[in-house]
């Protein structure tokens, strides 16, 4: 039996949550950015794997064999990152697998952030300081990681960016995106800072500033960027290499 080649290569898994009650567009995501990863690094096995899925991390971890680096498609560490991730890549055979800080937590993808919204400004042609900014997140009732970070880019897109006004507003804990919005006055600016586009940017996110009756423009999902394949990228070389 010849040796599988794919087991002498670098190995990494691009895993999200996914959407339990309707898994397979998210899946599809997630494995067509771990394409592109794939493309930019064909030395490596890029994988990908949403945790919603049924035996999506199991086929994941057996095709890649081996060990290898987990890039959890998340935009907080916590207990999903931290527990629930580890727990279920030993119950799929990956317990030596490494599993890198989460996407939203990269400074990569935080300077891409405030990149985006600079060059939206740009596009308007307007100063930064005389567009409003509404960024928008998930959040959680449990804990307090999520908006931790939310907060966190939004200082920064006031500090570094030079925009005035930056609120961070979310679906699942206060201040909800639906109190904000409507205070928000027209041609203001949403930044969806969500890693992939589920449910909550296609749904719940569209129909909240409806609600608020905003009146603005919404931009793509951070994670949707086409330089994000890029800083997956450097992350994964530079952890294989010890950076």
């Amino acid at each position: 039996m010849s040796e599988n080649p794919d087991i002498r290569r670098p190995a990494a898994l691009i895993v999200a949550h996914g959407q339990p009650s309707d898994p397979l567009p998210a899946a599809a995501e997630i494995a067509f950015l771990a394409a592109k990863v794939q493309a930019l690094m064909p030395d490596w096995h890029i994988g990908a794997a949403t945790l919603a899925e049924p035996g999506a991390l199991e086929r994941s971890v057996a095709a890649a064999g081996g060990h290898g680096l987990v890039y959890p498609l998340f935009m907080a560490g916590g207990w999903f990152t931290r527990t629930h991730l580890p727990e279920r890549l030993a119950e799929a055979g990956g317990a030596g697998w490494r599993v890198l800080a989460p996407f939203g937590m990269d400074p990569g993808v935080q300077d891409l952030t405030l990149l985006i919204a600079r060059e939206a400004a740009a596009r308007r042609g307007v100063a930064p300081q005389d567009l409003p900014v509404l960024l928008a997140a998930h959040g959680s009732f449990r804990s307090s990681a999520p908006s931790d970070v939310a907060y966190a880019m939004a200082a920064r897109l006031r500090d570094e960016g030079g925009f005035a006004r930056v609120e961070a507003a979310f679906i699942d804990q206060s201040p909800r995106i639906v109190e904000a919005a409507g205070a928000f006055p027209p041609g203001s600016l949403v930044l969806p800072f969500f890693a992939a586009r589920g449910g909550h940017v296609v749904d719940d996110l569209p129909n909240a500033l409806a609600e608020a009756g905003f009146t603005g423009d919404v931009l793509a999902p951070v994670g949707l960027d086409a330089r994000v394949p890029g800083l997956i990228r450097r992350v994964l070389r530079a952890a294989i290499s010890g950076r």
